[in-house]
Formats: C-alpha cells, sequence, structure tokens
C-alpha cells in the first residue's frame, strides 16, 4: 500500500514528464513531493547525490531526469547523451538501495527496441536486433538503466520498477530548434512562419514515417498507477495504440 504523506522524490521534475508527475502526485493527493533542481544537485555526482538522499530519505521515488533531445542532438552530441544519462542513471538508483528506498520508478524509452521490431513493440522485443542508428547513444542508456533497476531487483531484492512511454507532448517541453522533438519542433515552424509570414513550412524528411504520441499528463497518471500497483520485473510500454504519419500530425 503506498503512503501518501511519505517523501516522494522527483528527479527531473522541471522536464516534460518530471513536471507533469508532479501536477499528477499533488492532485492525488500526496503531500510531501520534494524536488532538488540541477544548481543545487548534479545528479552524475555519487558524493553529491548520496549526500542528498542521506539528508531527505525519500520512500519512492521516480527517476524521470535526464539529457534528451531530438534527432539533431542525438547526431551531434553522442557523448554527452551517453555519459550524463548512464551516470544520472546509476547515482541516483545507487543512492535509492543505500538509503532503503521502498519504490523506484525508472523512467525508458521507446527507442530502447530494436529498429525493425515487429508492431506494435512488444517489452519482449528488448535486444532483439540492432537499435536506430539517430539515437543509439540515448536507447543504449536507457537500456543500461532500466537493466541496472533489474539488477538491483536480482541481487539485493529492491521493488525497482520501469516503464516506456511513446512520443511525449505537452507543458514545459522543449521547443529549443537544434534539439526538440517533433511536436514542439513542427509548432516552433508553425510559429516562425506565422510569425514571418511565410507562405510555406519546411518539414525534414518524407512526412511518412508513423509514431504514436500521448499527452505527458496521460503518461504521469500512468507511471503513478504503476508506482501503487506494479511490482514485476519486466518493462512495462505506456501508449495509446493509435498512430499517425509526420504529414498527418
Amino acid at each position: 500500500m503506498i503512503d501518501r504523506q511519505a517523501p516522494v522524490f522527483v528527479a527531473g521534475h522541471r522536464g516534460l514528464v518530471g513536471s507533469a508527475v508532479v501536477r499528477r502526485l499533488e492532485g492525488d493527493g500526496f503531500t510531501d513531493v520534494r524536488t532538488v533542481g540541477r544548481q543545487m544537485l548534479d545528479l552524475r555526482h555519487q558524493s553529491a547525490v548520496d549526500a542528498w538522499f542521506d539528508e531527505e530519505r525519500p520512500r519512492y521515488v521516480f527517476l524521470v531526469a535526464g539529457t534528451v533531445g531530438g534527432i539533431h542532438a542525438n547526431s551531434t552530441r553522442p557523448a554527452e547523451f551517453l555519459y550524463d544519462n548512464l551516470m544520472i542513471h546509476g547515482t541516483v538508483v545507487q543512492a535509492a538501495h543505500r538509503v532503503g528506498v521502498e519504490k523506484v520508478l525508472y523512467l525508458g524509452c521507446s527507442c530502447i527496441y530494436p529498429r525493425l521490431a515487429n508492431q506494435p513493440i512488444a517489452e519482449e522485443a528488448l535486444l532483439g536486433g540492432p537499435l536506430e542508428p539517430t539515437n543509439q547513444w540515448y536507447a543504449i542508456a536507457k537500456i543500461a538503466g532500466l537493466k541496472l533497476c533489474e539488477a538491483y531487483r536480482k541481487q539485493y531484492g529492491c521493488d525497482f520498477i520501469s516503464a516506456q512511454p511513446i512520443n511525449l507532448y505537452g507543458p514545459f517541453d522543449n521547443f529549443d530548434p537544434e534539439s526538440s522533438h517533433v511536436v514542439p519542433a513542427l509548432l516552433n515552424k508553425a510559429h516562425a512562419a506565422k510569425t514571418q509570414g511565410s507562405e510555406r513550412v519546411v518539414v525534414w524528411g518524407s512526412g511518412l514515417p508513423r509514431r504514436e504520441f500521448m499527452y505527458v499528463d496521460d503518461v504521469a497518471d500512468a507511471l503513478i498507477h504503476l508506482l501503487k500497483h506494479y511490482s514485476g520485473s519486466l518493462q512495462l510500454n505506456i501508449g495509446t495504440g493509435e498512430e499517425v504519419t509526420i504529414r498527418e500530425l
């Protein structure tokens, strides 16, 4: 049984998913939601993370922090995407285990699955083939994170679970033209065309790839549901079951 009065740490609370998790936790009656900004705590540093966990002693942790971005960012900053995310996942999971956190929910990404996985993608497809080259660095870090949770379950009996949402959009999304995902990128392009009086919007690619999109507060609802009701070792997919092409979007 989840205690809504117990301290809950949302790592990455200023991001798209983290901010939604905070909103939904507070709306669901959780009274002690704790956050810390990157200026106060660099999640890549184990000693700093250990000290924070020693002081705050959260009972539950949503690990949704990370270095994220779209195709361009993944392609031009591979070392940053791999290193930052490996370190963030490692420090938080280790600190959570060390202080006896009751439950950790680690947020993966649909990019962990093989590029040519059968559709719809089943959880068992993990590690079944080559990754999409454009975001393989981020995917490898995410796979390492969910396998880390699995390893702590196996060796220490920790109730550390993971879930993978599909493509997300919503408040506090990243609108940087160099690093944003497709929904905010398209919004940026449309806005720029409107304000500059352009007659067309130029979109990368053919527009034919199909994607599944989900509003971020709906994903947050799913994550809180899993915190309350799921304790399995298998990473769970979260989605809508409906796809559109980029041209349709």
